[in-house]
């Protein structure tokens, strides 16, 4: 008989009537008549009465915006389903209307390696996004035209995002570990006008000078008309901005020369913004997933979806308050940096870094948030479960009393992570793994105020959100392995793909398996009480900390390496947590695939697109394998070193059986010896 779930933390009653979900409960019972009980029963109302309860919680949360007349959706099925036809709004209004309550506090709290610490306050916030969203209208940007950006997680780049929002501009970010062949991969098929690019940024001891690479990426992205340098003053001695001022205002690629400004000299005179209202689905930003080949999909969200997604998230499923201080380990690169400015939505204060997560040690981020008193700490698991490895008990080192929840996302979190957290971090913080993506901007299943924390379990369905797990057959199917999917249509669902007129990618994305429902690619339990358990993805995505990367982009590298004919590479979860990312490298005749290949394959990813994406070994194999129709095998390599019997693969299907036999062959080596 299996053993009860364990159950490491409960809400404090009081705490829970207290909840601004308990709060919009009972206003939802006066109103509508919803179920005053547990959270299972009221979050079957909020499905069963889907437009009353996103019509109420823009109501609820004070959302700026020009209602219309319109219904609350046009059409039932997604992906076809319009949200408020005829209604206007601004997602940066909606979170600079703090300033008119909470002006001269802190906004964003911006922290780096070397100990600086930079404020600004909610009036400055508002000023230096009017000044910059400004100058982007004399540059002649407007709605829909796009705005991109190679910045770290500092406060400069969170300007920025609301500064082209303030316009109606199309927002797109990256990380600034992307090479020029991963920033283009991304950016020049939305033709960017304007591009942000960062003079250095610190990381592990070390100040990186990214001046240098303004050329190559202006010269991969032909569009750009204007380049702003966000300039980072107190690093280093200041040669980045004297070098920009010594070219003239100016920037040399591909035979053109492209106007560069400071940014500090943008913002330097603060403006009151002039925000554009949008329509409800105007595109706000693209984001970034991929599939196994090709280049990445830019998924777009709209202004309205993702304000009301922010609000009810942030209120309901996180608590969050106005004057609360949320801190998360991210880079801009992942929709979790999204996230936490949406967090501004509800007047909280965000803090940034730039840095390694564990630079100076495996204390740095309870340092962070200590020193912060920070209510909120997001993180991907990662973080934790290596801190909980090296042994590292932050509660003996700071006081992390005001710590109320910690999200943990994308990635399972491994059980004894669970216990960790609460033998040396906090007793009484309430800690959550959530799930959700990318591809709504927001999550699916996890945090709520009103449930214990059980360990490996994530605690139900958002409010709205109509989760299930079906088996192949499209039956729901409970207490064992299906396919995580939503029945319903939610706001934040993407508006488009981008350059996807006819919707056929957006479609075969997520309904090409159960047409009208949303199919995410993960592997669940669904429990009677509405929790689950994800076991990884489902699909050949290499998901390394939450952010997701096509295979196709690192082969498309790595093929190009000399030496190499051809390559496959495999993201696989394990049990417990882990993480498996192998490469399998097939040489070119006469070639060997030893240390110096090697060196060169890991040189060039590092090189072109991130050194995340480093593989955790590279294997000489004897050929990739296909189907007869040419299509790779990813899938059940990947099946088969998570465990899968090797009967579950059909042999019949491949091009080269002996190549797939090697494969499998491989992952029962595997099984047998994990070193």
């Amino acid at each position: 008989m299996p053993e009860s779930p364990a159950i490491l933390w409960r809400p404090d009653p009081a705490a829970v009537e207290a909840s601004q979900m308990r709060e919009f409960q009972r206003l939802m019972g006066e109103r509508h008549d919803a179920p005053q009980g547990d959270y299972a029963e009221f979050w079957r109302w909020t499905i069963d009465r889907l437009d009353d309860f996103w019509e109420e919680i823009i109501a609820f949360a004070g959302v700026v915006w020009e209602r219309g007349d319109g219904p609350v959706r046009d059409g039932e099925t997604m992906p076809d389903v319009r949200w408020f036809p005829g209604a206007r709004i601004n997602y940066a209004e909606n979170i600079l209307r703090w300033s008119e309550e909470r002006g001269g506090e802190s906004a964003i709290i911006g922290r780096h390696e070397d100990d600086r610490r930079e404020v600004l306050t909610w009036d400055a916030l508002r000023g230096q996004v009017g000044a910059l969203a400004a100058r982007l209208r004399d540059w002649g940007v407007g709605p829909g035209d796009t705005v991109c950006a190679v910045l770290p997680n500092v406060p400069q780049t969170a300007v920025a995002l609301l500064a082209a929002a303030t316009v109606g501009a199309v927002w797109s970010v990256v990380n600034t570990d992307f090479g020029p062949q991963g920033v283009a991969d991304r950016f020049a098929q939305i033709e960017p006008t304007v591009l942000f690019t960062a003079d250095s940024v610190q990381f592990n001891g070390k100040t990186i000078d990214l001046v240098d690479s303004v050329p190559t990426l202006l010269e991969v992205l032909p569009t750009v008309t204007h380049h702003v340098l966000v300039d980072q003053t107190a690093v280093g001695d200041k040669t980045a901005a004297g070098a920009h001022e010594a070219a003239g205002g100016t920037v040399s690629a591909a035979g053109r020369d492209v106007p560069s400004v400071l940014f500090s000299d943008i913002v330097a005179a603060p403006q009151e913004p002039e925000f554009e209202p949008v329509e409800f689905s105007h595109p706000l930003w693209v984001l970034y997933s991929s599939g196994t080949t090709g280049k990445p999909k830019g998924i777009v969200h709209g202004h309205g979806g993702v304000v009301v997604e922010a609000n009810r998230a942030n209120i309901l499923q996180y608590d969050a308050r106005p004057g609360d201080v949320q801190y998360s380990a991210v880079a801009t690169t992942w929709v979790v940096w999204n996230l936490i400015i949406n967090a501004l939505m509800r007047g909280v204060t965000i803090v940034t870094y730039d840095g390694a997560p564990f630079a100076g040690g495996p204390h740095r981020q309870f340092e962070l948030l200590a020193s912060e008193k920070a209510t909120h700490f997001g993180t991907g698991a990662a973080v934790l479960s290596t801190a909980q490895r090296l042994g590292y008990s932050p509660r003996a080192d700071y006081d992390l009393s005001h710590l109320r929840s910690i999200l943990s996302t994308g990635s399972p979190l491994p059980d004894p992570t669970w216990d960790w957290v609460y033998e040396h971090v906090s007793e009484t913080v309430k800690l959550g793994s959530d799930s959700g993506g990318t591809d709504i901007a927001s999550g699916f299943i996890g945090s709520n105020p009103t449930a214990p924390v059980v360990r490996g379990r994530l605690q139900g369905p958002y409010l709205g959100v109509a989760a299930d797990s079906w088996n192949s057959r499209g039956e729901p199917v409970t207490g064992e392995l299906g396919e995580f999917v939503v029945t319903a249509p939610m706001p934040s669902m993407p508006v488009a793909f981008w350059n996807d007129p006819d919707g056929s990618r957006y479609r075969e994305a997520y309904f090409d398996v159960f047409p009208g429902v949303w199919r995410h690619g993960d592997w669940v339990t669904r429990h009677t009480d509405e929790s689950y358990v994800i076991h990884g993805r489902s699909d050949s995505t290499i998901n390394r900390g939450g952010i997701r990367m096509g295979s196709a982009d690192i082969t498309q590298i790595v093929d190009r390496v000399d030496g190499v004919a051809a390559s496959m590479v495999i993201g696989a979860e394990l049990p417990g947590g882990d993480y498996y990312m192998p490469l399998f490298v097939v040489p070119n005749s006469g070639t060997e695939v030893d240390e110096a290949l090697r060196e060169r394959i890991t040189a060039a990813i590092r090189a072109e697109l991130s050194p995340r994406y480093v593989p955790d070994e590279i294997l000489g194999a004897p050929g990739v394998p296909t189907t007869r129709t040419g299509k790779l095998l990813e899938i059940p390599v990947k099946r088969l070193l998570q465990g899968a019997d090797r009967s579950t693969v059909n042999r019949d299907t491949a091009a080269d059986v002996g190549i797939l036999d090697w494969y499998i062959d491989f992952a029962a080596a595997k099984e047998t010896d994990p070193a």
